[in-house]
């Protein structure tokens, strides 16, 4: 059993379908069922996939984010002091976006063996606390 972070988009694109990368987060997401694996997030995703449904004033739309994500994530964790200072360090060190920063600063607090995203920018990144960094084309599940 692993503990795996997904970022943002890979809830976007299973939320909306999304044509390219839809069916890929969906195998993902059932091989780690299938291993036990526990899908983990920040707290700032849930802001980010929630802007969306709100931008559109579809508040029938956000109920069932929620609803989603309390079903299919084990663990939603939240930016602490702690995560505020791993963020800074992350920011100062790596030069990344603080969105991303953000996302590398939450999964890295509470230790995780995947950080899954589409950003290859984050590639090849070493942030103590995350095992790997990976992106949706790598065969890794």
């Amino acid at each position: 059993m692993s503990r795996i972070y997904w970022d943002t988009m890979l809830f976007i694109y299973w939320l909306e379908g999304h044509p390219v990368f839809a069916k890929r987060v969906d195998e993902i997401h059932r091989r780690m069922e299938e291993r036990h694996d526990q899908l983990i997030t920040g707290a700032f995703t849930l802001g980010e996939v929630l802007a969306g449904p709100y931008r559109k004033a579809a508040a029938e739309r956000v109920d069932d984010v929620r609803r989603l994500l309390r079903n299919v994530v084990a663990e939603i964790i939240p930016f602490t002091i702690e995560t505020a200072d791993r963020y800074a360090q992350i920011r100062g060190t790596l030069h990344v976006s603080p969105a991303d920063a953000i996302h590398l600063a939450s999964a890295a607090q509470v230790g995780t063996d995947l950080f899954l995203t589409n950003d290859r920018q984050l590639l090849g990144r070493v942030v103590p606390g995350i095992h790997f960094i990976a992106t949706l084309d790598t065969q890794l599940l």
